[in-house]
């Protein structure tokens, strides 16, 4: 299994690295290691994540920090697509089954 990031997802990281570094960048540094840890477990485990409403979608919950990961698993492609990263506390894109 190989990661693919969608232009948004990756605008949700930059985005909220941006945020974070502003205030505390010792902080930012802490999150984007913790995101980057689940992404790395996403391939070891692409089926972990809680199956959404929306066909083929499924949420992962970082370990620390509460970031929601929704992302989609391409067998044929051997591939976790990551959809976006984003806050628990935000609105979030999709809802659970």
């Amino acid at each position: 299994m190989k990661l693919r990031f969608t232009r948004r997802s990756v605008d949700n990281i930059t985005d909220l690295a941006e945020y974070i570094r502003s205030r505390n960048p010792e902080a930012a540094q802490a999150v984007r290691a913790t995101i980057y840890d689940s992404l790395k477990n996403l391939l070891l485990f692409p089926n972990v994540g809680r199956l959404q409403t929306t066909e083929g979608v499924r949420k992962l919950v970082t370990r620390k920090y509460s970031y929601l990961i929704y992302y989609t698993v391409d067998e044929a492609a051997e591939e976790v697509v990551v959809l976006s990263v984003n806050h628990g506390a935000r609105e979030r894109d999709h809802s659970d089954l």
